[in-house]
């Protein structure tokens, strides 16, 4: 590791606010992102609780911080703090990263454009006039279901346990491209008809390792399949359609360019994806 650049009355200051927060990643990929682009800024990870996130977003006025990203619990709530949100956050009904233009508060969603820049680089994959399903209908799943749209996809098959939930985000998505809301028992004939399926839930991820998001006996060769867990790196879910010849697609990507596009609206500069991979990667062994 090359010495740690000390703080000076310049350095322009970054975070995550979450709760809990002591297990993000965020801070050592940024501050490397940071090194990496010569630039004198620093990046910490702030545990703000629910009641305590309207001081919190004061205080990034207050004190000047030029942008934060935002996880769970606080992507939705903290939408009201803000002055503007960008049309893409206002879909998907969540804000990740906060933009601090001279004391203007404005909220974007980089969860679902970076996880369809990892599939593209990772995979190769042409998105325009394909058919997608997508398992679950939570946060993760609207993100990456507008961003799918806008990239062309043709129909979306949403599919979730709570089938009234699929339906409404299909509704939402239908103003980008069509999109049907499906029960989970009924993703049989969604699967013969798409070419790629994306897992949004949190089934297979640590420590319920075993568990599965949807019948792997549906997939074929002709699919890619692809999970937003990276914890582990390589799901149940994805070995399992890698025996039946499907080309898989891991989490990873989409943490790290989601970071990526934060890092490149605070700066107005390319991100360095491959040091900030390198370093998650790192951390994810150790």
């Amino acid at each position: 590791m090359e010495n740690n650049r000390t703080l000076d009355s310049h350095t322009i200051l970054y975070g995550v606010f979450g709760d809990p927060i002591r297990h993000s990643r965020s801070p050592i990929m940024l501050n490397r992102a940071f090194r990496e682009a010569g630039m004198n800024a620093a990046y910490a990870a702030f545990h703000v609780s629910p009641q305590a996130l309207g001081d919190a977003v004061r205080g990034i006025r207050a004190l000047g911080y030029r942008g934060i990203n935002v996880t769970i619990p606080h992507k939705v709530e903290v939408m009201q703090y803000l002055d503007e949100i960008d049309e893409g956050a206002q879909v998907i009904g969540a804000v990740n990263t906060i933009v601090n233009e001279n004391g203007r508060l404005i909220g974007y969603n980089t969860d679902g454009i970076g996880y369809v820049r990892s599939l593209k680089e990772e995979t190769g994959i042409e998105l325009q006039g394909k058919a997608v399903l997508l398992l679950g209908a939570g946060g993760a799943a609207r993100g990456v279901a507008y961003a799918l749209a806008k990239e062309g996809a043709a129909c979306i098959y949403i599919a979730n346990r709570t089938k009234e939930r699929a339906v409404e985000l299909a509704q939402t998505i239908q103003a980008y491209t069509q999109a049907v809301g499906l029960g989970l028992d009924e993703v049989e004939q969604a699967a013969g008809a798409v070419s790629l399926i994306v897992n949004t839930t949190s089934a297979g991820m640590h420590p319920h390792v075993d568990e599965l998001p949807m019948p792997v006996d549906l997939l074929s060769d002709k699919h890619l399949v692809s999970d937003l867990i990276y914890n582990p790196r390589i799901t149940r879910f994805l070995r399992e359609a890698e025996a039946r010849g499907a080309r898989i697609h891991g989490g990873l990507g989409m943490f790290i360019y989601q970071g990526a596009y934060a890092f490149e609206y605070w700066t107005g500069t390319p991100a360095p994806v491959a040091a900030m991979r390198q370093v998650v990667e790192q951390s994810l062994a150790e």
